[in-house]
C-alpha cells in the first residue's frame, strides 16, 4: 500500500503505526530537507523525485517515545530533523545497550528492516529528546532502491556505517574497564551539549553505556570522591575534564 502526503489517517505498513504531525508542511520544504540529507538526489529522475516527496511524512515524537520496536516494525528511512534518536538492543532480562545515538542531520535506514533484509538482529529505536522525523515510505524506497545503483550504495553506506558504530560499542563493553567506559561516556556528553552539566539520571547513563545502575552509581562516587564530579539530584556537573582524558588515555 502506497499513500500520499496528505492521506494522514492510514497506516504507513500493515506494522507500523505512527501520529503525524497536523500541520502542514510543504513540498517544498520537504523536497529541501531530501536533497539536503540524501546523497543520491541530484541522481534521481524527476518522476522519482516527485514519488519520494509524494511518500514523505512529518512525525513528531515526545522524548522517550518508542519510533521501532523490532525486525517486525518497518516503518521506513528516518530522516532527522530536531532533537535526536538512540538506537538499542534488549537483552532477555530487560537490560538495554546502547549501539549509537543519531542526531539533526542524520538518516536512519536500520528502522527500515524490510529494506534491508540481510538484519538478523532486533534494533530498538527511541526520541533521546522531543524530536521532529521525516520518514520516507518503505515500500517506495525499496522499490526505488532496486532499480537505482545510487540508492541502492547511499543505503549500504549508511548501514555500513551504524555497523562500525555497533562494532565500537561492543568492543568498548567487551574490552574496556569500566572507568574509562563512564569516564569515556561523559567526555563525549559535555562535547555534545558544550556544557560541563550533564542532565542525566545514574539510571539513564546505564542504559547509554550498557551496564546496571548500580554499577554507574558505584563508580560515580568514586569519581566524585576524586573532585572529578559532582553529583546531584538528576544530573552531574563535571569538575576536572582533565582527569577524565587522563582515565581514558587521551593525555
Amino acid at each position: 500500500m502506497v499513500m500520499s502526503l496528505y492521506d494522514i489517517n492510514k497506516e504507513i505498513t500493515p506494522n507500523a503505526t505512527f501520529k503525524r504531525d497536523s500541520a502542514e508542511i510543504t513540498k517544498e520544504a520537504i523536497e529541501l530537507a531530501l536533497k539536503k540529507s540524501l546523497t543520491f538526489w541530484d541522481d534521481l529522475s524527476t518522476n522519482d523525485k516527485t514519488r519520494i516527496i509524494d511518500n514523505t511524512y512529518r512525525v513528531k515524537y515526545k522524548k522517550g517515545e518508542s519510533i521501532h520496536g523490532g525486525d517486525s516494525d518497518c516503518i521506513g528511512i528516518l530522516l532527522i530533523q530536531t532533537g535526536g534518536l538512540r538506537t538499542y538492543i534488549l537483552s532477555e532480562d530487560g537490560r538495554e545497550v546502547t549501539l549509537y545515538r543519531l542526531t539533526p542531520g542524520e538518516v536512519c535506514v536500520l528502522s527500515s528492516s524490510c529494506v534491508l533484509s540481510n538484519i538478523t538482529f532486533d534494533v530498538h529505536i527511541d526520541a533521546d529528546f522531543d524530536s521532529e522525523l521525516l520518514i520516507i515510505n518503505s515500500e517506495v524506497y525499496s522499490d526505488l532502491a532496486a532499480n537505482n545503483l545510487y540508492i541502492e550504495n547511499f543505503t549500504n553506506k549508511e548501514a555500513v556505517a551504524r555497523f562500525s558504530d555497533v562494532m565500537w560499542a561492543m568492543q568498548q563493553i567487551l574490552f574496556m574497564s569500566f572507568d574509562k567506559r563512564l569516564a569515556s561516556f561523559l567526555l563525549d556528553e559535555i562535547s555534545r551539549d558544550g556544557s560541563l552539566e550533564i542532565h542525566m539520571t545514574h539510571d539513564q547513563i546505564a542504559k547509554y553505556v550498557g551496564s546496571a545502575r548500580e554499577v554507574v552509581s558505584r563508580m560515580l562516587k568514586y569519581f566524585a570522591s576524586e573532585g572529578i564530579v559532582t553529583l546531584q539530584r538528576g544530573g552531574i556537573t563535571i569538575l576536572d575534564k582533565a582527569r577524565l582524558r587522563k582515565i581514558v588515555g587521551l593525555i
